[in-house]
Formats: structure tokens, sequence, C-alpha cells
């Protein structure tokens, strides 16, 4: 989750929130879809930005003003979460990309809730 509100707090930042309500549309139109029909448009909310802007918006989301030290989170990169787990697709806390047409559905029912402030779990 944290580095969902990453990835939305560094499109607001750089100018294009627009692409936040433009990715609740697509996955509303394909809510009837069937699982092989749907397409994934929450990768679209990650796709702009590398692996360690999302890690050092992650760090300042978890810093306070109190804080004396600076916050540096170390995670490896996606490319190398895939070679550590060949077998594992499951990058998606970190890239919205779900490896299955199931999961296609669940993120964009996931990211319906969220935009508009439902509280339901997506599955």
């Amino acid at each position: 989750l944290v580095a969902f509100q990453a990835a939305l707090s560094l499109l607001e930042e750089r100018g294009n929130a627009s692409l936040i309500e433009e990715v609740y549309h697509k996955c509303k139109k394909q809510e009837h879809f069937t699982d092989k029909e749907v397409k994934n448009f929450v990768k679209e909310i990650y796709d702009p930005f590398t692996d360690e802007e999302i890690s050092d918006k992650i760090a300042e989301i978890l810093s306070y003003d109190g804080i004396q030290a600076k916050v540096k989170l170390i995670f490896q990169s996606v490319a190398n979460l895939h070679i550590a787990c060949p077998k594992n697709l499951g990058d998606w806390y970190f890239t919205g990309n779900y490896p299955t047409p199931g999961g296609n559905r669940v993120v964009n029912k996931a990211y319906i809730n969220f935009f508009e402030g439902n509280p339901e779990r997506a599955y």
C-alpha cells in the first residue's frame, strides 16, 4: 500500500495527477468484461517511476519532521526480485503488475474502490 501511496504522491508532485482519474475511468469501463478481456491499467500509476524513485518516496512518507536521521529504504530492484524468485511473478506491490487475468480484475476493482472511497475488499 505504501508503494501505491508513493506513486500517487509522485504523480501529484510532478503535475500528472490527472492520470489518477484517467486510470479510474479505464478500469470502470471494464467492470463487466470477462477475466481474459480485462487489462490492468493500474500499472500506469507506477510506470512513470523507477524503483529508486518509489523507494525514496516511501522513505519520505515513513519519515516525520521530528526525526533527525535521514531515512533511506533499500529494496532490491524489481529486475533483481525476478532473478531471486524466477518462479514467482508477484511484483505487484511495487509495479501494480498482476501476473494473472483474475489478478487484473482484482487490482482494477481495488483501484475503483480506492477512487470511490469504498472500503470493501476487491475479492
